[in-house]
């Protein structure tokens, strides 16, 4: 019988879950990489446990050996395990000693086993610690509404941190279910090209505008489509920290109930002569299009074959917030 593990990938795909079969998972198969990615809280609840195990064990063998430690109370398992803890730690303060063979050879191994622990567990807190990551802030939502006269697919990203991204690289990814020729189904990946996909020095914020044109793989497709194929839309961003000179990267999915259509994000730039300022506060808000602009609709997809042609209409509509210094896209 196959084994089977389940788990959720972060972001990618929009954390749809997946549920692996047949493969064999396990702390102890890839240890490393489970210590490095966990949570802080976890990680340190797991050293601690462990700390009080190995002192558990190793006062469980003081104990057996009888009156091994000197002065240590008769029978005193407590005694015994601070003792460990003493040994573990290198600690020494003179007052507990073994003095017989059996505890001497026991204290050996233990401190044997406190150094590599100690060297085990430094080097996986500096692991963690100066692992490089990427702060930036991904919109909640995606919007179709038109830009520069097309139906076009948009999302915000800005950097939350004080320094620059040099050399920011941005890629979008449509993944979606499709039939092939054959009838099997497939879980397909189509890249989405983007007006700007790169950006010199990514400081405060970005809009990414993928045009839904003839060329576009969304072309044609309708709220109800996207859906109806399990679409998820996938942004990954990667370039250099200016600050540690090393290579980072972000990743952030939307699925098709989070794209919204025909509204726009709101404006967050206010500027005057002296200084402008962004107001991150309405990051993620949007707004319908305003009256009379242009909407996007597209006809829908009939007879499970290639999407009929999008087209505009006039109606209620948005119309994109005017490009700002801050705000590339």
């Amino acid at each position: 019988m196959h084994r089977g593990s389940r788990r959720a990938v972060d972001q990618f795909g929009a954390g749809r879950e997946i549920v692996s079969l047949g493969l064999e998972s396990g702390l102890w198969r890839d240890a490393y990489h489970v210590l490095l990615t966990m949570q802080w809280r976890r990680f340190f609840a797991l050293v601690f446990v462990a700390y009080l195990a190995v002192n558990g064990m190793f006062a469980l063998g003081y104990w057996a050996l009888g009156d091994a430690i000197e002065n240590a109370r008769p029978g005193s398992f407590l005694d015994c395990f601070f003792f460990s803890v003493q040994t573990l730690a290198t600690i020494g303060y003179g007052k507990f000693a073994p003095h017989t063979i059996g505890a001497n050879l026991l204290v050996t191994v233990e401190a044997l086993l406190g150094m590599v622990g100690l060297a085990v567990t430094t080097g996986l807190v500096f692991a963690r610690f100066s692992r490089p990551t990427a702060r930036v802030l991904f919109s909640k939502v995606a919007v179709v509404a038109p830009y520069e006269g097309v139906p076009s697919l948009m999302f915000r990203m800005a950097n939350a941190r004080g320094n620059e991204i040099v050399e920011a690289r941005l890629r979008l990814t449509l993944i979606r279910n499709e039939r092939t020729s054959e009838g099997d189904r497939v879980r397909r990946l189509h890249d989405l090209k983007l007006r700007r996909s790169e950006h010199g020095a990514f400081a405060l914020s970005w809009t990414a505008v993928h045009p839904i044109d003839e060329t576009s793989p969304l072309y044609g497709f309708d709220p109800g489509a996207l859906e109806a194929s399990m679409a998820d839309v996938v942004a990954s961003l990667t370039g250099l920290d200016e600050s540690l000179a090393q290579p980072i990267h972000a990743r952030h999915g939307y699925r098709a109930e989070d794209i919204r259509w025909n509204v726009r994000f709101v404006d967050i730039l206010k500027s005057d002569p002296r200084r402008s300022v962004i107001d991150y506060t309405r990051f993620h808000d949007v707004v319908p299009i305003e009256q009379g602009a242009t909407t996007c609709t597209v006809e829908p997809i009939v007879g499970g074959g290639r999407p009929l042609p999008a087209r505009r209409v006039d109606g209620r509509g948005q119309g994109q917030a005017p490009a700002t210094p801050h705000a590339s896209r």
